[in-house]
Protein backbone atom coordinates (compact mmCIF):
# COMPACT_ATOMS: atom_id res chain seq x y z
CA UNK A 1 0.00 0.00 0.00
CA UNK A 2 1.22 3.51 -1.01
CA UNK A 3 2.40 5.40 2.33
CA UNK A 4 -1.14 7.65 2.55
CA UNK A 5 0.33 11.02 5.27
CA UNK A 6 -1.87 14.08 6.17
CA UNK A 7 -1.19 16.68 2.96
CA UNK A 8 -0.84 20.50 3.71
CA UNK A 9 -4.70 20.91 3.01
CA UNK A 10 -5.98 17.31 4.21
CA UNK A 11 -6.19 14.58 7.02
CA UNK A 12 -5.86 10.87 6.09
CA UNK A 13 -6.57 8.02 7.96
CA UNK A 14 -6.83 4.57 7.25
CA UNK A 15 -8.94 1.81 9.04
CA UNK A 16 -8.15 -1.51 7.22
CA UNK A 17 -9.87 -1.54 3.69
CA UNK A 18 -11.09 2.39 4.25
CA UNK A 19 -9.99 5.83 4.01
CA UNK A 20 -11.06 8.46 5.75
CA UNK A 21 -10.00 11.67 4.01
CA UNK A 22 -10.52 15.46 5.87
CA UNK A 23 -10.58 18.32 4.35
CA UNK A 24 -8.49 20.58 6.76
CA UNK A 25 -8.60 24.50 5.87
CA UNK A 26 -10.72 24.94 9.14
CA UNK A 27 -9.88 28.18 9.31
CA UNK A 28 -11.28 29.17 5.70
CA UNK A 29 -14.54 26.84 6.19
CA UNK A 30 -12.58 24.42 4.14
CA UNK A 31 -12.51 26.44 1.39
CA UNK A 32 -10.52 24.81 -1.46
CA UNK A 33 -7.85 26.57 -3.92
CA UNK A 34 -6.00 25.13 -6.70
CA UNK A 35 -3.15 23.88 -4.56
CA UNK A 36 -5.37 22.00 -2.47
CA UNK A 37 -7.00 20.98 -5.48
CA UNK A 38 -4.16 19.35 -6.54
CA UNK A 39 -2.87 17.88 -3.37
CA UNK A 40 -6.16 16.34 -3.01
CA UNK A 41 -6.07 14.66 -6.91
CA UNK A 42 -2.84 13.25 -5.71
CA UNK A 43 -3.93 11.54 -2.51
CA UNK A 44 -7.25 10.54 -4.94
CA UNK A 45 -4.75 8.99 -7.37
CA UNK A 46 -3.13 6.73 -4.98
CA UNK A 47 -6.66 5.86 -2.89
CA UNK A 48 -8.43 5.03 -6.65
CA UNK A 49 -4.72 3.06 -7.75
CA UNK A 50 -4.50 1.10 -4.16
CA UNK A 51 -6.17 -2.56 -4.64
CA UNK A 52 -5.96 -2.35 -0.54
CA UNK A 53 -8.32 0.43 -0.17
CA UNK A 54 -12.00 -0.04 -1.57
CA UNK A 55 -14.17 2.41 0.46
CA UNK A 56 -13.62 6.30 1.20
CA UNK A 57 -15.36 8.69 3.60
CA UNK A 58 -14.80 12.50 2.82
CA UNK A 59 -15.30 15.08 5.87
CA UNK A 60 -14.53 18.59 6.68
CA UNK A 61 -12.34 19.71 9.74
CA UNK A 62 -14.17 21.35 12.58
CA UNK A 63 -18.42 21.44 13.21
CA UNK A 64 -18.94 24.77 11.03
CA UNK A 65 -18.33 23.63 7.81
CA UNK A 66 -17.92 20.40 5.46
CA UNK A 67 -16.83 22.75 2.70
CA UNK A 68 -17.55 26.27 1.79
CA UNK A 69 -16.32 25.66 -1.56
CA UNK A 70 -13.90 28.24 -3.89
CA UNK A 71 -11.87 30.24 -1.85
CA UNK A 72 -12.75 33.30 -3.23
CA UNK A 73 -10.36 35.45 -1.54
CA UNK A 74 -7.30 33.36 -2.27
CA UNK A 75 -9.04 33.50 -6.14
CA UNK A 76 -9.73 37.39 -6.43
CA UNK A 77 -5.57 37.82 -4.66
CA UNK A 78 -4.13 35.13 -7.00
CA UNK A 79 -6.31 37.45 -10.57
CA UNK A 80 -5.02 40.98 -8.94
CA UNK A 81 -1.57 39.37 -8.68
CA UNK A 82 -1.21 36.77 -11.92
CA UNK A 83 -4.23 38.86 -14.21
CA UNK A 84 -5.43 35.56 -14.64
CA UNK A 85 -7.71 33.29 -12.78
CA UNK A 86 -5.34 29.92 -11.20
CA UNK A 87 -4.92 26.86 -13.18
CA UNK A 88 -7.52 24.21 -13.34
CA UNK A 89 -6.69 20.71 -11.88
CA UNK A 90 -7.61 17.88 -13.85
CA UNK A 91 -9.39 15.79 -12.04
CA UNK A 92 -11.76 18.65 -10.95
CA UNK A 93 -12.70 20.60 -7.65
CA UNK A 94 -11.08 18.66 -4.86
CA UNK A 95 -9.13 16.94 -7.08
CA UNK A 96 -13.47 14.44 -7.09
CA UNK A 97 -15.49 16.33 -9.25
CA UNK A 98 -14.15 15.22 -12.66
CA UNK A 99 -13.48 11.72 -11.43
CA UNK A 100 -15.46 9.68 -13.92
CA UNK A 101 -13.34 6.90 -13.71
CA UNK A 102 -13.55 6.18 -10.06
CA UNK A 103 -15.85 3.04 -9.38
CA UNK A 104 -14.83 2.64 -5.96
CA UNK A 105 -17.51 3.82 -3.46
CA UNK A 106 -16.94 7.34 -2.07
CA UNK A 107 -19.17 8.50 1.33
CA UNK A 108 -19.82 12.16 1.75
CA UNK A 109 -20.15 12.70 5.68
CA UNK A 110 -21.57 16.24 5.39
CA UNK A 111 -20.72 17.80 9.02
CA UNK A 112 -21.96 21.78 8.39
CA UNK A 113 -21.98 24.06 5.24
CA UNK A 114 -21.73 22.61 1.93
CA UNK A 115 -21.57 25.55 -0.50
CA UNK A 116 -20.92 26.00 -3.84
CA UNK A 117 -17.66 23.71 -4.53
CA UNK A 118 -18.51 21.73 -1.38
CA UNK A 119 -21.73 20.94 -2.40
CA UNK A 120 -20.19 19.92 -5.74
CA UNK A 121 -18.03 17.89 -3.77
CA UNK A 122 -20.93 15.95 -1.86
CA UNK A 123 -23.15 15.51 -5.19
CA UNK A 124 -19.58 14.17 -6.80
CA UNK A 125 -19.89 11.46 -4.04
CA UNK A 126 -22.12 8.13 -4.54
CA UNK A 127 -24.10 8.64 -0.60
CA UNK A 128 -24.21 11.52 1.10
CA UNK A 129 -24.56 11.33 4.98
CA UNK A 130 -25.76 14.39 6.37
CA UNK A 131 -25.28 16.19 10.05
CA UNK A 132 -28.61 17.65 11.53
CA UNK A 133 -26.11 20.73 11.07
CA UNK A 134 -25.31 20.77 7.64
CA UNK A 135 -26.30 23.33 4.98
CA UNK A 136 -26.76 23.05 0.89
CA UNK A 137 -26.68 25.81 -1.93
CA UNK A 138 -24.92 26.15 -4.96
CA UNK A 139 -25.11 30.00 -4.71
CA UNK A 140 -22.57 30.85 -7.27
CA UNK A 141 -25.09 32.88 -9.04
CA UNK A 142 -25.04 35.59 -6.23
CA UNK A 143 -21.19 36.49 -6.80
CA UNK A 144 -21.48 36.47 -10.77
CA UNK A 145 -20.45 32.44 -11.24
CA UNK A 146 -21.99 29.11 -11.97
CA UNK A 147 -21.63 25.77 -10.54
CA UNK A 148 -19.17 25.05 -13.08
CA UNK A 149 -17.90 21.70 -10.89
CA UNK A 150 -20.55 19.67 -11.79
CA UNK A 151 -23.54 20.88 -9.91
CA UNK A 152 -25.83 22.14 -12.25
CA UNK A 153 -25.20 18.58 -14.27
CA UNK A 154 -25.04 16.51 -11.29
CA UNK A 155 -28.02 18.24 -9.10
CA UNK A 156 -30.31 18.32 -12.09
CA UNK A 157 -29.82 14.46 -12.69
CA UNK A 158 -30.43 13.15 -8.73
CA UNK A 159 -33.24 14.89 -7.84
CA UNK A 160 -36.25 16.08 -9.94
CA UNK A 161 -35.63 18.86 -12.02
CA UNK A 162 -38.18 21.68 -11.05
CA UNK A 163 -36.70 21.26 -7.58
CA UNK A 164 -33.28 21.40 -8.35
CA UNK A 165 -33.91 24.42 -10.84
CA UNK A 166 -35.78 25.49 -7.56
CA UNK A 167 -32.51 25.32 -5.64
CA UNK A 168 -30.26 26.43 -8.56
CA UNK A 169 -32.19 29.67 -9.46
CA UNK A 170 -32.51 31.06 -6.56
CA UNK A 171 -29.11 29.97 -4.86
CA UNK A 172 -31.20 29.26 -2.06
CA UNK A 173 -29.66 27.65 1.20
CA UNK A 174 -31.42 23.76 2.11
CA UNK A 175 -31.45 22.36 5.22
CA UNK A 176 -30.14 18.46 5.78
CA UNK A 177 -34.13 17.58 6.04
CA UNK A 178 -35.27 19.09 3.12
CA UNK A 179 -32.46 17.34 1.57
CA UNK A 180 -33.70 14.39 2.78
CA UNK A 181 -36.99 15.61 1.12
CA UNK A 182 -35.43 16.27 -1.79
CA UNK A 183 -33.47 13.08 -2.18
CA UNK A 184 -29.72 14.29 -2.44
CA UNK A 185 -29.24 13.30 1.24
CA UNK A 186 -29.36 9.68 1.57
CA UNK A 187 -29.56 9.60 5.37
CA UNK A 188 -29.49 12.24 8.12
CA UNK A 189 -28.12 12.11 12.01
CA UNK A 190 -27.87 14.11 15.00
CA UNK A 191 -24.27 15.64 14.68
CA UNK A 192 -22.46 13.70 16.80
CA UNK A 193 -22.86 10.39 15.10
CA UNK A 194 -22.18 11.42 11.88
CA UNK A 195 -18.80 9.80 11.38
CA UNK A 196 -20.44 6.95 13.21
CA UNK A 197 -23.00 6.72 10.90
CA UNK A 198 -20.61 7.24 7.58
CA UNK A 199 -18.46 4.38 9.12
CA UNK A 200 -21.48 2.10 9.25
CA UNK A 201 -22.42 2.79 5.96
CA UNK A 202 -18.86 2.07 4.71
CA UNK A 203 -19.18 -1.24 7.09
CA UNK A 204 -21.92 -2.58 4.75
CA UNK A 205 -20.34 -1.84 1.62
CA UNK A 206 -17.37 -3.99 2.98
CA UNK A 207 -19.20 -6.53 3.47
CA UNK A 208 -19.76 -6.88 0.27
CA UNK A 209 -17.36 -8.53 -2.62
CA UNK A 210 -15.32 -4.63 -3.47
CA UNK A 211 -15.28 -6.52 -7.44
CA UNK A 212 -19.52 -6.68 -7.30
CA UNK A 213 -19.53 -2.69 -5.63
CA UNK A 214 -17.22 -1.86 -8.67
CA UNK A 215 -19.18 -2.97 -11.20
CA UNK A 216 -22.21 -1.88 -9.90
CA UNK A 217 -21.22 1.07 -9.68
CA UNK A 218 -19.85 1.66 -13.36
CA UNK A 219 -22.90 -0.21 -14.74
CA UNK A 220 -25.13 2.21 -12.98
CA UNK A 221 -23.38 5.46 -14.19
CA UNK A 222 -22.95 4.55 -17.22
CA UNK A 223 -26.17 3.57 -18.20
CA UNK A 224 -27.57 7.17 -17.15
CA UNK A 225 -27.16 8.66 -20.27
CA UNK A 226 -28.13 5.21 -22.27
CA UNK A 227 -31.04 5.73 -24.05
CA UNK A 228 -33.18 2.72 -22.12
CA UNK A 229 -32.94 0.25 -20.03
CA UNK A 230 -32.57 -2.83 -23.09
CA UNK A 231 -30.23 -1.10 -24.60
CA UNK A 232 -27.98 -0.86 -21.23
CA UNK A 233 -28.88 -4.81 -20.25
CA UNK A 234 -28.11 -5.83 -23.85
CA UNK A 235 -24.49 -3.91 -23.94
CA UNK A 236 -23.58 -6.11 -20.17
CA UNK A 237 -19.59 -5.44 -21.49
CA UNK A 238 -18.78 -2.68 -18.86
CA UNK A 239 -15.03 -3.52 -17.80
CA UNK A 240 -15.89 -3.52 -14.07
CA UNK A 241 -18.98 -5.95 -14.60
CA UNK A 242 -16.91 -8.24 -16.19
CA UNK A 243 -13.49 -8.37 -14.62
CA UNK A 244 -16.47 -9.44 -12.19
CA UNK A 245 -17.87 -12.42 -13.40
CA UNK A 246 -14.07 -13.61 -14.37
CA UNK A 247 -13.03 -12.64 -10.77
CA UNK A 248 -12.11 -15.40 -7.64
CA UNK A 249 -14.61 -13.35 -5.53
CA UNK A 250 -17.44 -14.65 -7.93
CA UNK A 251 -16.67 -18.18 -6.97
CA UNK A 252 -16.07 -16.98 -3.40
CA UNK A 253 -19.43 -15.84 -1.91
CA UNK A 254 -21.95 -18.79 -3.91
CA UNK A 255 -18.78 -21.22 -1.87
CA UNK A 256 -19.24 -18.90 1.53
CA UNK A 257 -22.96 -19.43 1.83
CA UNK A 258 -23.26 -23.17 0.80
CA UNK A 259 -20.70 -23.86 3.52
CA UNK A 260 -22.76 -20.94 6.07
CA UNK A 261 -19.92 -18.81 6.84
CA UNK A 262 -18.34 -15.31 5.58
CA UNK A 263 -16.88 -14.54 2.70
CA UNK A 264 -12.73 -14.03 2.14
CA UNK A 265 -12.75 -11.41 -0.73
CA UNK A 266 -10.07 -10.83 -2.22
CA UNK A 267 -10.98 -8.10 -4.57
CA UNK A 268 -9.26 -9.74 -7.83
Amino acid sequence: MPAFKDGKFYKVEIDGRLMILTLNRPEVMNALHHLAHEELSELWDAFQESPDLWVAIVTGAGDRAFSAGNDLKYHAEYRAKHGTRPPATTKGFAGLCNRFDLDKPVIAAVNGVAMGGGFEIALACDIIIASEKARFALPEPRVGLAAGAGGMQRLARQIPLKKAMGMMLTARHVSAAEGMELGFVTAMVSHEKLMEEARRWAGLMLECSPMSIRATKQVVMRSLDVPSTEISMRNMTYPAFVAMTQSEDTVEGPKAFAEKRKPNWKGR
